[in-house]
């Protein structure tokens, strides 16, 4: 049978010698009885035994691990250690008792994250993320956080942590199984992320940049649950600068709107959305937050029914944020970024007449510095989009400005504006043209001819 494909209910039907490798002196007779009281045993019997003795059973695994090659037995461990956190995840707890302070009970899964097949690899995975997870918080460090009094190398959490971030990194990139790889390494990547010093490895290792192919609109339960465990990744990196310094320079905005818009599960909006919350609070997110329409989009889900009550107070939080920011973003500030990156369009701020009447004074900082960049983009730019509302602009300052036409004609805007009323494109030439007949004529009269 390909392993590649086994479980762990195939597994744990084969049937180990235990007595042959307590035989070998692989396992100590110690073990061998712990084992034959556990193996093939009911889970009720099973969880008995772990009530009773469980860091022993622990030991038993991890030394079979470190100290047997076969790969059938090692299968079948970790197996039962999965079956074993299956039938109860508190039992994960076991792995950090103070009884084994001194036992590496790291090394044995990390180094099968290299070496096993994909099902020693999957289930290592699994496995060290749930242990790790699990231990001491106020005890990070050494192994089980305690100070070891041998002087054998014991693997330390640093170790391990950097250990499952290349593994991770690596299965994204070059995935071991081509159906079970990757939904794997985002499951543990999702849990492993809570903690900063995964995230902080996980961005170095270039590793944000193999999420965002992920996160596309679902449409079989499979593919749902991996689309909201890395949605989850990018929920929890968008707790670290770092993290969101990167993805403000990604597509990754336009992508979770079009996974809101399209999903109806719950838990996958409500993390979409939550993750929207964080980014309204970074500068370089507000912007293109706004062009992308998405105050409309949580319009629209609050018109829907949801239960959860994270999200509901979530999407209210954006709505009222987002309409501050728009209010913001219809401010001089947002049109001087706009000019100085020297790139227009036709966003509304120009033809806003409240716009033009509130900050016409503003265009007289720094000795009129925004009026000469627009002036500066007549003459430097060759997008005719950008030409033609510079010359809108232009026009609207000689209109509304008490000194416009003056200090426009002392700018020498005449000459650069007089040559593009023969450009090609008729968009440039109109506005090229308004802008001649206010210089010329005045603005009431340009204001006539052009109705």
């Amino acid at each position: 049978m390909d392993t590649a494909v086994l479980t762990t209910e195939q597994v744990l039907t084969r049937d180990i010698p235990w007595e042959t490798y307590m035989s070998t002196k692989l396992i100590s007779g110690t073990c061998l009885q712990l084992l034959r009281r556990y193996d093939k045993r009911p889970e009720s019997s099973r969880a008995q035994l772990l009530e009773d003795d469980g860091p022993a059973y622990i030991r038993v695994f991890v030394c079979i691990l470190r100290d047997i090659f076969k790969e059938e037995t090692i299968e079948y461990v970790l197996a039962l250690i999965d079956d074993m956190l299956a039938a109860n995840p508190n039992r994960v707890r076991l792995f950090h008792d103070e009884s084994l302070a001194n036992e590496d009970i790291y090394e044995p899964f990390l180094r099968l994250l290299w070496k096993g097949n994909f099902f020693m690899q999957e289930k290592s995975c699994k496995i060290l993320g749930l242990i790790i997870s699990a231990r001491p918080r106020t005890l990070s460090g050494l192994v089980n956080g305690g100070e070891s009094i041998s002087k054998k190398k014991i693997t330390t959490v640093d170790d391990v942590l950097k250990g499952l971030v290349e593994w991770l990194c690596a299965q994204l990139k070059k995935p071991s199984h081509p159906s079970r790889a990757i939904p794997t390494a985002i499951s543990c990547l999702s849990t492993l992320l809570k903690e900063p010093v995964v995230r902080s490895s996980f961005v170095h290792a270039d590793g944000i940049k193999l999420l965002i192919p992920l996160i596309s609109p679902a449409s079989t339960q499979q593919s749902i649950q991996l689309l909201y465990e890395t949605c989850l990744c990018v929920w929890l990196l968008s707790y670290f600068e770092p993290a969101t310094e990167y993805l403000a320079t990604s597509h990754i905005l336009l992508q979770l709107i079009d996974v809101v818009k399209s999903s109806t599960k719950e838990k996958v909006v409500r993390v979409v959305v939550l993750t929207f919350k964080n980014f309204l609070e970074k500068e370089a997110f507000i912007a293109p937050m706004v062009d992308l329409g998405l105050l409309q989009v949580v319009e629209s889900l609050k018109a829907q029914a949801w239960s959860d009550e994270d999200l509901l107070e979530a999407l209210n939080h954006l709505e009222v944020g987002l309409r501050v920011n728009i209010k913001k973003l219809s401010s001089f500030d947002k049109y001087k970024q706009e000019v100085l990156l020297g790139h227009l369009d036709w966003s509304p701020v120009h033809k806003d007449a409240v716009f033009w009447r509130e900050n016409i004074t503003s265009f007289e900082e720094n000795d009129f510095q925004i009026l000469r960049v627009l002036i500066t983009i007549l003459d430097s730019s060759t997008e005719p989009r950008t030409l033609a509302v510079a010359c809108f602009d232009l026009s609207q300052f000689i209109q509304c400005h008490p000194a416009g036409r003056v200090i426009a004609t002392d700018l020498k805007a005449k000459e650069r504006v007089m040559k593009l009323l023969n450009h090609e494109n008729p968009e440039v030439t109109k506005n090229a043209l308004l802008c001649i007949q206010r210089l010329f004529l005045g603005a009431k009269y340009a204001s006539f001819l052009q109705a």
